[in-house]
């Protein structure tokens, strides 16, 4: 219920609300969701789909209020902001809970399930998602636009509304709504860029910023660090005795495998258990290291798998890669990620990529072809810039993160001005908020009372570490002598 003594501050924004398309506050009524055995509370907003036409086409925005049980609890909740684009933040509540369950003592936790996933009008491609044509390029093409046109039929199916620019207006509105002061938001990867856009669109909203893994508004989507990242596996591999024992002309392995292809693999299917015979191409390969560089310990069994791809031996690499685990709660929404993409990624003309890898090569293919016919939305010439942040923020990278770069936290840290501050992991990879003491560390950053005493956080405990230690498979009597040394010598 509205609680009475936010009522003047609730009509005094009314002219802003119907700005927004909102047509009655939000409630919230008990509720139970997979991710927590307790009650939560589970909450719905009527927004308009065009925002230009506020008594147009509605949609329902879904979210869930972990809320604060003290006596004392603080206005200032907490927003978890999911990554993909595509991502339910509603199935990701429990990671969120996970990392900022200390903050719920006090505050409460939201997650949004950003228009065009979870609950908020879907735009799920179900059989390119749940697809056994992963490995298929044409046959994935051929689904994903038969999914658009599929869409587009549904009443909430003009793909054009589902912008980052136009979600963080069903963000702020839910604020209000719940009579919440200035929040503070938790982003990771694409997350980061809702956060900075609602950093941008409502400074006034924010009290903290946390961002993990940066994706600045004028980033081309379509860059990648994947190249660098792989290299530095084996520049890694040659100089450690352990690897290169094991696993000896790593890059020369993987050329190997790559310029052997078109090639016939025979695999088993772990979601369905099938066994499943195929051409595998270079761009799938390609395309399965880079899903498996995202991880630091995904890295470390990547020579392993590489090695035995190159044997003919493809179940490693399609583990790491986690190539048929797609389908069901934690995956994205194609149509919502599609529907983002193709509109950010191509809302201006994409300068000339400084790397001409085949990671690039690779994504930049398949992304001009689905997005060449994919209705785009009209992306304000203002979303790529960064205004000075008037709110602390407190940017997170992992040096060895093959999509977002410790360069990309760098610009953001600098653009933002004084209330930035930037911290790095040389030798972690994509997300940091689960490393180590990061989440003591976002605690007191968002839990400080003053910003200079935010800022000042003391963040001497996040210590770096090395690359994790490559994995070797048991040794066994048919172990050639360098494997049996190899593993002797990581004993």
């Amino acid at each position: 219920m509205i609680n009475p003594a936010f009522r003047r501050v609730l009509c005094l924004s009314a002219l802003s609300l119907s700005a927004y398309g909102q047509s009655a506050l939000a409630d919230t009524k008990p509720c139970r969701i997979s991710s927590f055995p307790q009650e939560v509370r589970c909450g719905q907003i009527q927004r308009a789909l065009d925002p230009a036409k506020p008594d147009g086409k509605k949609i329902d925005v879904h979210y869930v209020v972990l809320p604060s049980k003290d006596r004392n609890k603080l206005p200032d909740a907490v927003f978890l902001l999911a990554g993909g684009p595509g991502q339910s933040a509603v199935e990701a509540a429990g990671f969120g809970d996970a990392v900022l369950g200390k903050l719920n003592r006090r505050r409460d936790l939201v997650f949004v399930d950003q228009r065009g996933t979870g609950k908020s009008a879907p735009l799920r491609c179900t059989e390119l998602e749940a697809s056994e044509k992963i490995l298929d390029k044409e046959g994935a093409l051929k689904l994903t636009q038969a999914c658009m046109q599929s869409l587009q039929k549904l009443p909430h199916g003009d793909l054009r509304f589902y912008s980052t620019s136009i979600a963080v207006q069903d963000l702020e509105a839910i604020r209000v709504a719940q009579n919440y002061s200035a929040v503070n938001l938790v982003g990771a990867s694409y997350g980061t860029r809702v956060g900075l856009e609602y950093l941008r669109q409502f400074p006034q909203s924010v009290r903290r910023l946390v961002i993990d893994g940066v994706v600045p508004p004028d980033l081309n989507l379509l860059a990648s660090d994947a190249k660098p990242a792989l290299d530095g596996v084996f520049a890694d591999c040659l100089k450690n005795t352990r690897c290169n024992a094991a696993y000896p002309d790593l890059a020369g392995t993987w050329k190997r495998l790559l310029s052997n292809t078109p090639r016939q693999f025979t695999f088993t299917n772990s979601r369905t258990l099938s066994t499943v015979s195929t051409k595998i191409l270079s761009d799938d390969l390609i395309g399965m290291v880079f899903k498996a560089l995202y991880s630091p310990t995904m890295t470390a069994a990547l020579p392993y798998a590489i090695t035995q791809a190159e044997k003919g031996k493809l179940d490693p690499l399609l583990s790491l890669s986690g190539s048929f685990n797609q389908a069901g709660p934690g995956g994205l929404t194609m149509g919502m990620h599609y529907s983002v993409w193709c509109s950010e990624a191509y809302a201006k003309p994409r300068a000339a990529s400084a790397s001409n890898d085949e990671f690039t090569a690779r994504m930049g293919e398949m992304y001009d072809k689905v997005c060449a016919n994919w209705p785009r939305a009209d992306i304000p010439k203002e979303f790529f810039t960064t205004p000075v942040s008037k709110s602390p923020v407190l940017l997170l990278s992992g040096g060895i993160d093959p999509v977002t770069p410790t360069r990309n936290g760098e610009q953001m840290t600098k653009a933002l001005g004084s209330k930035a501050r930037h911290i790095s992991v040389d030798n972690l990879g994509h997300g940091v908020l689960m490393y180590g003491c990061v989440r003591e560390l976002v605690d007191k950053f968002l839990a400080a009372k003053s910003d200079d005493e935010a800022l000042k956080v003391d963040a001497s405990c996040v210590r770096q570490i090395p690359r994790p230690l490559v994995w070797l498979p048991p040794v066994s009597s048919n172990d050639s002598a360098a494997t049996a040394e190899a593993k002797k010598a990581g004993e």
